[in-house]
């Protein structure tokens, strides 16, 4: 490992009790994560969040509150860094002018991202990709008692 990466993401839960989930394709390979991303030299987490939000989902996000920061070594899947990953709930200060998407990877238009909503009480561990969502998916669910 040569450096830290840190990342930062939003739980962003719907009146219906539905999780955000946003599907990408990058450096030839598909996943399923939460909205999110790197920190920028001289960024806040907050900061680095709602840019994120900003640049991921065109909308702005009230951070709410933190809810887990890995607890354990993590490779990236992607370079040779060691990531640290921080979730905080949000939730939008507006509408989300989104087209979302009823199964993962539906892009559309040569995007390599969409989004879609998936009920709480049926989200697994399967519907993310990284083993850091995966314990956030454990997590969460044991909050809410699902």
């Amino acid at each position: 490992m040569s450096y830290f990466n840190v990342r930062v993401y939003g739980l962003l839960i719907n009146d219906q009790q539905e999780i955000l989930i946003s599907d990408e394709q990058q450096e030839g390979r598909t996943f399923s994560k939460f909205p999110g991303g790197g920190l920028e030299l001289g960024e806040g987490l907050i900061d680095a969040l709602k840019r994120e939000f900003m640049e991921e989902c065109a909308t702005e996000v009230e951070v709410l509150n933190h809810f887990y920061t890995t607890d354990f070594f993590e490779k990236s899947s992607f370079n040779d860094s060691q990531i640290l990953s921080i979730y905080y709930f949000v939730k939008p200060v507006g509408p989300l002018n989104l087209a979302f998407k009823t199964k993962p990877f539906d892009f559309i238009d040569g995007s390599s991202q969409a989004f879609r909503w998936v009920k709480l009480d049926t989200l697994t561990e399967a519907d993310v990709t990284f083993k850091t969502d995966q314990t956030v998916v454990r997590l969460l669910k044991q909050a809410i008692q699902l």
